[in-house]
């Protein structure tokens, strides 16, 4: 949740701690689909360190609204943990904050806890990096890298500054070794790291992803870093639509350029679901004081492909790469089980433009001799329509003219 510390936050920041305060609904853009009482339904938990301080003089931002209802469906508002009737409940051993287990082509969730909870992705937001550059560059684009890429924060792949890569072998460093380095030369080749992270953003509430907000493409912690399990998996999800994408994930090594005169850079998956299970179709792992450790991971058996997400987890009882397998098996064994929500594609009206786009759909806005306006209209009807405006323009032209005249603005006819 926020902090409620009133000297330190923007106006709507304090809106929001009161409301939570005192506990009363919500209604409008921003009415509590999470109750009050979800300890992460607004907010990641307090920081640990200073990563998310803003530079001096920037407020910090307020947290991503939450929307009126829960995406993926109702059930998915519940902060414990959320199964189909009758369904055996999930190993013991899962024992990280927020997850969710879903089928990778269907969409269909399988089981989750607390799966709309808003916590730090670490490294698992380049997932969402890797989407976006699919999207922005071609796989042949080449990158130069430089002394700045090099010597970011973090996890390396080790790019050498002033060789050239192909945007493919950079996406490959990036995901399977998670290098910020990685991360900083593709952010720089679509257009500067603020306009990366802007890019991000659009695709994530493009997809209806809408607990998350990146504030670096590396996963590194900044002002306002949020997103959940669900979301996780919607991005996942529709990254494994990319074939190029879905092909590094899947490779458990591969050489990049190395420096000049040096042997070629060997780079191997950090994913250790990949090596040790069974139809595993990789994923993504992160990894901050302030995230603790994330996990996506996919595998397919049978010709069923599940993807599980793990957030806020601690490698006890054990490491969360096991715990994420134990949950892979888990829904596998389910079967045909009900779902309990279902893993959106695209991002979701709010109710009332919903309704209003129903209205709208079902009752014609005018009618006339010539047809329906917004249905199809004649060309006589068009021309028609075209000679009632320009009447109506002269007729505007001529209100402002006497209006000039009389030395007083006509109010009703300023845009």
């Amino acid at each position: 949740m926020p902090s409620c510390d009133h000297s330190s936050v923007v106006r709507a920041r304090i809106a929001l701690c009161a409301l939570v305060a005192t506990a009363l609904p919500l209604t409008g853009g921003a009415a509590a689909a999470q109750p009050p009482a979800c300890p992460n339904a607004v907010a990641p938990p307090p920081p640990v360190d200073t990563s998310e301080v803003p530079p001096p003089g920037v407020p910090a931002p307020p947290p991503v609204p939450v929307p009126e209802t829960p995406v993926g469906g109702d059930r998915l508002a519940d902060c414990g943990l959320i199964t189909a009737p009758g369904a055996p409940l999930p190993p013991a051993e899962v024992t990280a904050a927020s997850w969710v287990l879903a089928d990778l082509d269907t969409g269909e969730v399988l089981a989750a806890r607390d799966p709309h909870a808003r916590h730090r992705p670490a490294s698992t937001i380049k997932v969402l990096t890797a989407l976006t550059a699919l999207r922005e560059l071609r796989l042949n684009d080449t990158i130069v890298a430089t002394k700045e890429d090099a010597n970011q924060e973090g996890s390396r792949v080790g790019l050498s500054p002033g060789v050239t890569y192909t945007v493919q072998q950079v996406l490959t460093g990036l995901l399977l070794q998670s290098g910020n380095d990685a991360a900083h030369a593709l952010a720089m080749r679509m257009g500067g790291m603020e306009a990366t992270v802007q890019k991000m953003n659009a695709l994530a509430k493009e997809l209806g992803a809408l607990d998350t907000r990146a504030a670096t493409p590396s996963g590194l912690d900044g002002p306002g870093m949020s997103t959940s399990a669900y979301d996780l998996a919607v991005i996942f999800r529709a990254a494994m639509r990319e074939p190029a994408f879905a092909a590094i994930v899947a490779t458990r090594n591969a050489t990049l350029p190395g420096a000049p005169g040096g042997p070629p850079l060997e780079v191997w998956n950090d994913n250790q679901m990949l090596r040790h299970y069974p139809g595993g179709l990789g994923g993504k792992t992160g990894f901050t004081d302030d995230a603790r450790h994330t996990y996506i991971a996919a595998a397919e058996r049978n010709g069923r492909r599940l993807v599980a997400v793990l957030m806020r987890g601690e490698n006890k009882p054990e490491r969360l790469s096991a715990q994420t397998m134990r949950l892979l098996d888990h829904g596998f064994a389910l079967g045909g089980a009900e779902p309990v929500g279902e893993l959106v594609t695209t991002s979701p009206r709010p109710p009332a433009a919903e309704a209003q786009a129903q209205d709208n759909a079902a009752q014609p806005q005018a009618s006339s001799l010539f047809g329906t306006v917004g249905g199809p209209l004649s060309l006589l009807a068009a021309a028609a329509v075209a000679v009632a405006a320009a009447v109506g323009v002269r007729q505007r032209r001529a209100r402002l003219a006497a209006a000039a005249r009389r030395n007083r603005p006509e109010d009703a006819d300023h845009p």
